[in-house]
C-alpha cells in the first residue's frame, strides 16, 4: 500500500484510479451499504407501524416517522460539531455506525419501548456518521482540486446504489417474509458498512465482494415472478456488480489512508467516556420526542402544550382552520416544538446578522435566505414518499400480474386461491375482503414461513372479472421506493452532463430558475399521482404507471434543485457565517420533513366497524389520496411560478460578476 500523510486537512494519498484516490472507493461502498440500511428501514417503517404489533391509524404513524426523519436532519449539526473539536470523522463514523447496527437489530423487537429505543439510536447514529464521512471524501482532495466535484458525484451514486438497493431486498423480504427479516438485513448492510469502512484494506477488498455478490444473488432470486420486477432487480443488480469490479481495481491499488479522517489531536480516554455519557442521555430524550408521548406515564396520552380546546375549535372551522388545527397539534408536541423553537432562534439569528453586512453580502444573503425557504417546501412535499405515498401503493395501486379472472360459470362455486391485492373490494361469500384481514392472514403465525398459502373463497356474482394471481406475482409496495434511486442512477450523470454543456453556451438556468423548475416538476408529478387517482378503474385501483412517471417527475425535479442547493449556500454565504447558514440549511431541511408528516396525515383514512385497524376498501380510499395529491400539486406548482417570478430579483442580488465573498460588516458599529 502506499503511504499516506495528512497535510492541511488533505489526505495524501498517491494511489488513484480514473484520478481519483482509491480511499474514495472505500467510503463509497461503506455509505452505500449505510444508505442501504437506513433506507431499507425507511421502506417498511410506517408499514410495520400499522401493520405491525404497534397497530397504530395512519396519523398516528405519520407523527412517529415525521418526528423520526426530522430529527435524522438535526443531530448531524452536533454529530459535526463532536467531530471538529473533539473525536474527529474517523472515531465518529464508528461510533455512529455501531449504535445504527444496534438501532437496526433492535427495531425487530416486538416491545414499544424497544421500537422508540431503537428509532433513537438510529437517530443519534444518523448524526455522527452521515455528516463525518462527507467530510472525509473532501480530505481525500487537496484545496482546488478541480476533481472533487466529480469526487463528490462518484460518491452520490453510492448514496444512490444502497437506496436502491434497499427497498427491493429489505422492503420486499420484510414485507413478504417477516418484518424481522427486513430489519435484520438492514442490520446486516450496516455492519457491512462499518467493517469495509475499519478493516485493513485487504479484508475490506473481500467485503466488498462478498457483500456484493450476496446482494446481486438476492435481488435476482428474492423478487416477486413479475417481469417488471425481474428487470428492475437485474439492472440493480448489474449496477453493483460494476461498482463492485471497480471499487476492488481501485483498493488492490491502495485503500483509505490510516489518517483521513484522525482527529487533529489524540483523543482523550475521558473525552470517550464524556461523549458516551452524552450519547446516553441524548438517546433518553430522544426516546420522548420522536413517540410524542411520555414515557413516564401509564396512560402514554400523548403530551401537548397548546390546549386541546383550542385545537378542538379550530377543527370545527374551515379548511384553513383545520390546517392550522393540525399544525398547531404537531408543534406542540416534543418533537414539533424542539424543530420551532430552534428554528426561530437559527434564523432569527442569521436575519441579524443579515441586516449587519455591507450591500452585496445582504443581498446575497437575502437570496440564500429565500431559497431555503423554497428547498424547504420543496422537501415537505417530495417526502410523502416514504409516508402517504407509501400507503397510496400499498392500498390503491394495482400491483399485481393477474394470471386469470373469475368467470360466470365459476358463480357459486368455492374455490382455493392465494389471496393478493386482487382480491381487495371483493366479497368472500358474504363478507368483504380488505386490506387488514390480507395483512392478517400474512402475519398469522401459521402462514409466516409460507409464502404460497391459500385460503377458501366462495365466488359470488360480483366476483366476476375479479382477478386470480400467485403472491409471488405481487410487487411489494415498498419496492416502489426505489424508483427514485434508480432515476438518479440512470438520470444524475446526465442532468451534470447537460448543465456543462448549456454552460459552455451561455445558456445554463440560474440557480433560482432551477430552483423553480424543480418545484414544478413536483407539482406535475403530484399532478401524475391525481390524474391516475381519478381515472382509477371500478375497484378503485390505479395503474402503476402513473405512481412510477410521478416519481420520475419527482426525480427529475430534484436534479434540478438539490445539487445546486449547497452550491448555492457555499458560494453566496459571506466566510464569517457560512458554517452557520450550512447548519440552517439542513435545520430547514429537519423542518420540510415534519412538514410532510403533517401533509400526509390530511391522507389518513377513517378507520370504520368500531375497530380501528379496519381499513376501507380502495373505492373509499382512493380519492381521499387524489384529493390531496392534487392540493399539493396546485401548491408546489404555484410556489415554483412565485419563485420563478421572482427569479429576476433574485438573480440581481446575487450579483454574479462580483467577487464571491463580500463579508466584511457594514459601517454601523456592529
Amino acid at each position: 500500500m502506499n503511504s499516506a500523510s495528512v497535510v492541511d486537512g488533505h489526505s495524501d494519498n498517491s494511489a488513484t484510479l480514473f484520478g481519483h484516490p482509491t480511499g474514495l472507493f472505500t467510503l463509497f461502498f461503506a455509505e452505500m451499504w449505510e444508505r442501504f440500511s437506513y433506507y431499507g428501514m425507511r421502506a417498511l417503517l410506517v408499514f410495520y407501524m400499522t401493520k405491525g404489533f404497534l397497530g397504530y391509524n395512519d396519523n398516528r404513524a405519520y407523527t412517529v416517522y415525521g418526528a423520526y426523519t426530522a430529527l435524522v436532519y438535526m443531530t448531524p449539526f452536533i454529530g459535526g460539531l463532536l467531530a471538529d473539536k473533539l473525536l474527529g470523522q474517523r472515531i465518529a463514523v464508528v461510533i455512529g455506525g455501531l449504535l445504527m447496527a444496534a438501532g437496526h437489530l433492535i427495531m425487530g423487537v416486538e416491545n414499544s419501548n424497544a421500537f422508540y429505543l431503537a428509532m433513537a439510536l438510529l437517530i443519534v447514529g444518523n448524526g455522527f456518521f452521515k455528516p463525518n464521512i462527507s467530510t472525509i471524501v473532501g480530505t481525500l482532495y487537496p484545496a482546488g482540486s478541480h476533481l472533487r466535484d466529480g469526487g463528490f458525484t462518484i460518491f452520490y451514486m453510492g448514496v444512490n446504489l444502497g437506496a436502491a438497493m434497499s427497498p427491493l431486498l429489505c422492503g420486499y423480504i420484510g414485507e413478504t417474509y417477516g418484518w424481522h427479516y427486513g430489519f435484520g438485513l438492514a442490520t446486516i448492510g450496516m455492519m457491512i458498512g462499518l467493517a469495509v469502512f475499519v478493516m485493513p484494506n485487504i479484508v475490506t477488498q473481500a467485503l466488498i465482494g462478498v457483500g456484493a455478490l450476496g446482494a446481486v444473488f438476492a435481488l435476482l432470486f428474492f423478487r416477486p415472478d413479475n417481469t417488471t420486477a425481474i428487470l428492475w432487480n437485474a439492472f440493480v443488480a448489474v449496477c453493483l456488480a460494476i461498482a463492485g469490479v471497480i471499487s476492488i481495481t481501485a483498493l488492490s491499488r491502495g485503500g483509505l489512508p490510516a489518517k483521513a479522517g484522525a482527529a487533529k489531536e489524540s483523543v482523550n480516554p475521558k473525552t470517550i467516556i464524556i461523549v458516551v455519557i452524552g450519547i446516553v442521555a441524548a438517546i433518553a430524550i430522544l426516546m420522548h420526542f420522536v413517540s410524542g408521548f411520555s414515557l413516564l406515564t401509564s396512560d402514554r396520552q400523548p403530551v401537548q402544550l397548546i390546549a386541546s380546546s383550542t385545537i378542538d375549535k379550530f377543527k370545527t372551522g374551515g379548511t384553513f382552520l383545520k390546517i392550522a388545527a393540525v399544525f398547531l397539534e404537531e408543534i406542540s408536541k416534543p418533537a414539533g416544538l424542539l424543530l420551532t423553537v430552534t428554528g426561530i432562534i437559527a434564523f432569527g439569528y442569521l436575519i441579524l446578522k443579515t441586516f449587519t453586512l455591507d450591500t452585496i453580502a445582504r443581498h446575497r444573503m437575502f437570496v440564500v435566505l429565500t431559497l431555503t425557504f423554497f428547498s424547504m417546501l420543496f422537501w415537505a412535499f417530495f417526502e410523502q414518499a416514504g409516508s402517504s405515498l407509501n400507503n397510496f401503493a400499498d392500498r390503491n395501486v394495482d400491483r399485481v400480474a393477474e394470471s386469470r379472472t373469475i368467470s360466470e360459470n365459476e358463480i357459486g362455486e368455492t374455490i382455493r386461491i392465494q389471496p393478493t391485492q386482487e382480491q381487495l373490494g371483493f366479497s368472500n361469500g358474504d363478507k368483504l375482503f380488505t386490506l387488514d384481514q390480507l395483512n392478517s392472514l400474512r402475519a398469522a403465525e401459521a402462514h409466516k414461513e409460507i409464502v404460497g398459502f391459500e385460503i377458501d373463497w366462495k365466488v359470488n356474482e360480483d366476483n366476476v372479472g375479479m382477478g386470480i394471481a400467485s403472491r409471488s406475482e405481487e410487487l411489494a409496495a415498498s419496492m416502489f421506493q426505489s424508483v427514485n434511486a434508480v432515476c438518479i442512477l440512470i438520470f444524475g450523470l446526465v442532468f451534470t452532463s447537460l448543465w456543462s454543456f448549456l454552460g459552455a453556451r451561455g445558456i445554463e438556468p440560474p440557480t433560482p430558475v432551477k430552483f423553480a423548475l424543480g418545484l414544478i416538476q413536483l407539482g406535475l408529478g403530484f399532478g401524475a399521482f391525481w390524474y391516475g387517482a381519478s381515472t382509477c378503474d371500478s375497484r378503485g385501483m390505479v395503474a402503476a404507471g402513473w405512481l412510477v412517471f410521478g416519481y420520475v417527475l419527482h426525480t427529475t425535479g430534484e436534479l434540478c434543485l438539490s445539487p445546486v442547493g449547497l452550491a448555492m449556500v457555499t458560494r453566496l454565504s459571506p466566510k464569517i457565517l457560512v458554517s452557520t447558514v450550512m447548519g440552517a440549511w439542513f435545520l430547514a431541511t429537519a423542518f420540510s420533513q415534519y412538514l410532510a408528516a403533517i401533509i400526509s396525515q390530511f391522507t389518513g383514512v377513517e378507520h370504520g366497524g368500531g375497530d380501528e385497524n379496519v381499513i376501507p376498501i380502495p373505492l373509499e380510499t382512493v380519492h381521499v389520496y387524489g384529493d390531496v395529491f392534487k392540493q399539493i400539486a396546485m401548491a408546489a406548482t404555484a410556489c415554483g411560478v412565485v419563485c420563478l417570478f421572482i427569479s429576476p430579483l433574485l438573480m440581481k442580488w446575487m450579483h454574479a460578476d462580483e467577487p464571491e465573498d463580500s463579508s466584511e460588516p457594514a459601517v454601523s458599529g456592529h
